[in-house]
């Protein structure tokens, strides 16, 4: 990955090229942004500039040794930790080297893709991820050792919001006083989940989200007609990750736009109905059959849908991107149901199930309440 190959954030390439030409290279840096803003092909851009001794803003020139190891993404002073879980291919102790091959094929073909995306990848997307003890051991012996080819040693640790705590505790003295010329790259979608003490010890760099017309020109270049490539752009909302999937329609939205569209007609049909309450429950169960992270995002994409809805409501439609395909639903009829009287509690329960959900709770109960409560709430009038 070179820097040319990283869409958009010509002012964060023009940094971190400016500042690793001068020698000032932080040791612990966290990328922080939304997903498909590009972190994870910027900081792998990054530390082959660092690497492979290569000097202007286009990664050009260095060794060509180095660029091929770091292309392949095989040198031996690169290291990267994610998350993991115990899988069919690694029954306990699962750490990042377990899938170092899985690893490197992912970031050959969806350098810009999600947790999920990776889950799916590994065959583990009804668990949930972490980075635990077992990998934090497995990072600080690693940058203890001497550099292979005498340079720096990178290390990027994605989805760092999966550290657990004993992991992250592992970690503190690390960050804060690593061997000499050792870089630690921390990147996440929400800084939030990590630990004060680690963000406190780490440069932090915000990523905004992509600009349409830098997603629109990448579509354009796969084979999209202008006009479809825009659309799709605007879609995105800055998403790369979410462009490509809807070019490919491949997206787990689609899945999730008819759950949704499920959901809010049975609630509709619900005050009085017996039969639409057997509904709402067969579509609890149904959504709970699926693994914990499919659970999780789906109830974020609900949260998604809920603001623009609101947005449509209050005349705002033009910060409105998204879009439902789901025959027969539009977005625009759903949205006076919306208000400032029941806006506010909806939130509140999606949130609260997301916190059940990501603690084990018994998903086929928290889902089901869930859509007996927001039922309730859809049939409140505004007002």
């Amino acid at each position: 990955m070179l820097f040319r190959d990283v869409l958009g954030l010509a002012h964060i390439k023009k940094h971190l090229a400016t500042s690793a030409g001068a020698g000032r290279i932080p040791h612990a840096q966290l990328f922080v942004g939304p997903e498909g803003s590009g972190t994870l092909p910027m900081a792998l851009a990054y530390a082959r500039y660092i690497l492979c001794g290569n000097r202007g803003g286009e990664n050009t020139g260095g060794d060509d040794a180095c660029n091929r190891k770091c292309e392949a993404f095989t040198h031996p002073d690169l290291h990267f930790a994610f998350p993991v879980a115990n899988s069919d291919k690694v029954k306990s102790h699962a750490v990042s080297d377990s899938f170092m091959s899985e690893w490197r094929q992912f970031l050959a073909e969806q350098p810009y893709g999600n947790l999920f995306d990776w889950y799916r990848h590994i065959g583990i997307e009804k668990k949930q991820g972490q980075i635990g003890v077992d990998e934090a051991l497995h990072i600080v012996k690693k940058l203890s050792l001497k550099s292979y080819e005498g340079g720096y040693k990178v290390m990027l640790v994605w989805m760092a919001d999966r550290l657990n705590i004993p992991a992250s505790n592992k970690l503190l003295k690390l960050i804060e006083e690593p061997p000499e010329k050792t870089v630690i790259i921390l990147i996440t979608e929400d800084e939030e989940q990590l630990l004060q003490t680690i963000r406190s010890r780490c440069q932090v760099l915000h990523f905004p989200p992509l600009s349409e017309e830098a997603i629109a020109t990448a579509l354009v270049e796969r084979g999209l007609l202008r006009e479809e490539a825009h659309r799709i752009a605007h879609e995105a909302n800055g998403n790369f990750n979410k462009a490509l999937d809807l070019m490919n329609k491949d997206s787990e939205e689609l899945i999730f736009e008819q759950w949704f569209v499920q959901w809010v007609r049975s609630a509709f049909k619900a005050k009085g109905n017996k039969a639409a309450i057997h509904e709402l429950i067969l579509w609890s169960e149904e959504v709970a059959r699926t693994g914990r992270e499919t659970q999780k995002n789906f109830l974020l994409y609900c949260l998604g849908v809920i603001r623009q809805a609101m947005l449509i409501n209050y005349n705002a439609a033009d910060l409105a991107y998204m879009q439902i395909h789901v025959d027969g639903f539009k977005l625009q009829k759903f949205a006076p149901f919306i208000h400032e009287n029941n806006v506010e509690k909806i939130v509140q329960e999606l949130e609260s199930a997301i916190y059940h959900i990501e603690r084990n709770g018994n998903a086929r109960i928290v889902l089901t309440d869930l859509s007996i409560r927001l039922t309730r709430l859809l049939h409140k009038k505004a007002a």
